[in-house]
């Protein structure tokens, strides 16, 4: 046993072929049954494509960068609307010749989801014996992923779950076949930014990796300094240009609150109308008789690759159930179900692994034909949608792309007016949909739908949103219990008294309110706020946001401009 990580490659002990004959094939038919989840995979999320609503907020930030504008979503405010920074930059990449960015997005998502599946089956070879050992290998676990609906939906979506998807396999594979490759270092490393939450992932792959090389101390500085570079490195850039720890979604849906309740509410939401405890029961079940028969006495080298996907996909949903869930149905527990499947992806043909593979096909079989969730095509009474089917409803398309809202009169009736008002060239603040002469140049949106607002307004103009995934004074005020993922809302005195408008003020707002908060706004931590993601960037600026990203991360304040008012000002 080497005592530091290497490059070099270590082949990964094979259990000994079983005897020619039966339960016996050749190398290639083993490798195309390992890459056929792939296919199916690739087929399913093709036949139901489509581009999310927050799938568009990616595209507005690359659109940014691609401009010149910096990696940004409002050209003149450094706020980081993008949770998978390496989603936002292979976008850029994908962008650059000249790529329609959504469906860069769209099909990029599922040619890496698609990856995922293949790298997890080639993974399932080389843990039970490598492509020419000559074992028959079962779908099990990828049987039960294949049947989900969710997973074909967030195959494509334009969001960051294919990457997530790819990276997760590739990393249990580079556990499984190069554990003492400093490479592999650098591969378990990069969980935080395919999304700051696979942080998790990434430390216990990393601890497996460690019980499996050993390394000495050198050997672990150099392991964990390759596995940190990167990261660490963007975590710098991020204090410094945007004044956060973290990106301004996690602000605005305040990532380390504890709402069990509603956590277990999305558990059930996302378990119960797929029976989805009966596979998974087979499953357990299958695995305690072959661990009682087979795992006695393995070495920690052994069991240290298995058991750490377990329980990385553990603390994965232990975490979204924590802090509440989300409002996509499934979405968000789908990696933590991959990373537990994965040791099973595949598995040998013994006599129990049989049985638990046709009890599974059935449970396919059905679920994928008939199982779905009661508010098909709509949002749930719990706030939790359909997303796919909500955005096919309202684009009135099967496969929508640019989002048009053909079948969403208020979503369409914006888009005409912020073109109207674009036409006209006149400074303009639209406020719940009612244009006020704005004190600044351009357009500003406001309003909820903020991917679709992003792609109508103009890059020179703002889209902002009240929920505050991409507004930073939104996202630092104080929540209320509202649908998940949608907790905030920032009251129209707020916005007028930031952006300014010209002449009097729009019906149905309290002056007094507004006075308040444009008072407040003077006083700090709000000009702090303001000069982190608005004043010029500069050595100093830079230094300031770095030294005061934790204060400000945390920062929080009342909805109400009058008690904002009396607790920043005094």
């Amino acid at each position: 046993m080497t005592s530091t990580y290497s490059p070099e490659v270590r082949v990964a002990q094979a259990r000994p072929p079983v005897a020619a004959g039966h339960g016996r094939w050749r190398g290639p038919a083993r490798l195309a049954l390992a890459l056929l989840p792939a296919l199916v995979i690739a087929v399913a999320g093709f036949q139901r494509r489509w581009m999310s609503d927050d799938g568009h907020i990616y595209v507005r930030t690359v659109r940014q960068v691609l401009a010149g504008n910096g990696p940004v979503f409002n050209a003149g405010e450094r706020a980081e609307s993008s949770t998978g920074t390496l989603w936002q930059w292979l976008l850029v990449v994908a962008g650059a010749p000249g790529l329609d960015i959504a469906t860069a997005a769209m099909y990029g998502g599922l040619l890496l989801t698609a990856a995922g599946f293949a790298l997890a089956g080639l993974a399932a070879l080389r843990l039970h014996g490598g492509a020419g050992g000559g074992r028959v290998l079962l779908p099990c676990g990828a049987l039960v992923l294949l049947a989900l609906p969710p997973v074909w939906d967030f195959a494509t979506s334009g969001l960051e779950t294919g990457l997530a998807t790819c990276w997760l396999a590739g990393a249990w594979l580079a556990l499984v076949a190069r554990p003492r490759a400093l490479t592999t270092c650098a591969v378990l490393g990069l969980g935080p930014l395919v999304r700051p939450d696979l942080a998790l992932v990434s430390a216990v792959f990393l601890a497996a990796q460690w019980a499996v090389a050993r390394p000495s101390w050198r050997g672990a500085l150099a392991g964990a300094g390759v596995a940190g570079a990167l990261p660490v490195a963007y975590e710098i850039f991020r204090m410094g240009y945007y004044g956060h720890l973290m990106p301004l979604p996690g602000v605005t849906k305040e990532a380390s609150r504890s709402l069990w309740g509603r956590g277990f509410d999305y558990l059930s939401d996302f378990v119960g109308p797929y029976v989805l405890w009966l596979p998974l029961l087979m499953i357990v079940a299958a695995v305690l008789a072959s661990g009682r028969a087979g795992w006695r006495g393995e070495r920690v080298e052994a069991v240290a690759p298995v058991l750490a996907p377990v329980v990385a996909g553990a603390l994965c949903w232990l975490y979204v159930i924590k802090v509440g869930g989300d409002f996509m149905h499934g979405r968000m527990f789908l990696p933590g179900l991959l990373l537990m499947l994965l040791p099973v992806f595949l598995m040998p043909l013994t006599r129990a692994w049989t049985i638990v593979a046709a009890g599974v096909a059935v449970w396919a079989v059905v679920c994928a034909a008939v199982l779905r969730v009661p508010y098909e095509g709509r949002i749930g009474p719990a706030g939790v949608a359909d997303e796919r089917g909500v955005y096919v409803w309202q684009n009135a398309a099967s496969h929508p792309v640019h989002h048009d809202f053909a079948g969403q009169a208020g979503n369409k009736a914006y888009a005409a007016l912020v073109r109207e008002r674009v036409r006209r060239g006149t400074p303009t603040l639209l406020l719940a949909r009612t244009p006020v002469k704005a004190a600044r140049p351009g357009v500003t949106g406001v309003y909820n739908t903020l991917g679709f607002s992003g792609a109508v307004v103009p890059l020179s103009g703002a889209a902002l949103d009240p929920i505050g995934l991409a507004y930073p004074l939104a996202a630092h005020s104080e929540g209320f219990h509202g649908r998940v993922g949608h907790d905030k809302r920032l009251p129209d005195e707020w916005v007028v008294a930031e952006r300014g408008v010209k002449g009097s003020l729009p019906g149905g707002l309290d002056p007094a309110r507004v006075a308040a908060a444009r008072r407040a706004l003077r006083c700090e931590p709000f000009t702090e706020l303001r000069a982190a993601t608005r004043a010029p960037m500069s050595v100093g600026r830079f230094w300031r946001n770095l030294t005061g990203a934790v204060g400000l991360t945390s920062f929080r304040f009342p909805n109400d401009p009058v008690r904002a008012e009396r607790e920043a000002c005094g």
